[in-house]
């Protein structure tokens, strides 16, 4: 009986092991055709990309106005190449999504199948929703900077590479940090936090809410961190409710 009971449990594990691969698959496969699509239209992409710093290379120091540079022969490849693999995985994130969650879908209880579906959703939207949020706050930030150039017989030009990282981490920043009512309702179910004692701490929270953005946003103009903070305060004071309203936490 010990052995019949043994190959089951092999077999379970062989099964899981199998669709396992079956989700990366999938999963390698979205990625590369969207990466292969992201290539075909770089150019569109990269207009996109570029959008926030436009408005600065245009206006700085009366129109005297700077460039996008690329330094290295070879960098015109290699950033199309890590613009369009990006791209690529922010293109198939659903699909990604979509593996992952009929993998681990079988596993769960009704009860965490039943919230596991709007928690994963609303991690993907806040994280859109922080992203784009930085995408159209982000010229502010860049033109406060280019503004501080010594003289206006100094070029404001702006190398690529560097560029599209500043641009990467901000969006990244804003996006991971937008995931606090997220991180907060779980908290909330779990019974480590409540709405009672969130709004205890409400001043202290809002006060590290405001340092946390001053200390994780590049740049040293005021207007990124404020973007941050404001809508940070505003998505704490949104988790009070909902886990006050909606939970009864």
């Amino acid at each position: 009986m010990q052995g019949v009971a043994d190959d089951e449990r092999r077999m379970t594990i062989v099964e899981h092991l199998e669709e396992l691969r079956r989700v990366l698959i999938i999963s390698a496969a979205a990625w590369l055709i969207a990466t292969a699509v992201a290539f075909i239209f770089r150019n569109q992409i990269f207009d996109i990309l570029l959008h926030p710093i436009l408005p600065t290379l245009r206006n700085v120091h009366n129109g005297n106005a700077g460039r996008v540079q690329v330094l290295n022969p070879l960098e015109p490849l290699t950033v199309a190449f890590k613009v369009a693999a990006v791209a690529g995985l922010v293109g198939a994130l659903p699909v990604i999504t979509w593996q992952v969650w009929t993998f681990i879908n079988p596993g769960l209880r009704p009860v965490e199948r039943r919230f596991a579906g709007p928690f994963v959703g609303s991690t993907l939207l806040l994280f859109a929703a922080g992203g784009a949020f930085a995408y159209f706050v982000m010229p502010l930030g860049l033109n406060f900077l280019a503004n501080f150039l010594p003289s206006q017989d100094v070029a404001y030009n702006v190398e690529l590479s560097q560029y599209l990282n500043f641009f990467v981490l901000l969006i990244a920043i804003f996006g991971v940090t937008f995931e606090l009512p997220v991180v907060l309702v779980l908290l909330g179910m779990l019974g480590i936090v409540s709405s009672r004692s969130l709004r205890r701490r409400r001043r202290a929270i809002i006060i590290g809410i405001i340092f946390g953005a001053l200390i994780i946003t590049p740049g040293a103009d005021p207007f990124t961190p404020t973007a941050l903070a404001i809508p940070l305060i505003l998505l704490f004071e949104g988790s009070i409710l909902v886990l006050d309203r909606v939970l009864h936490r």
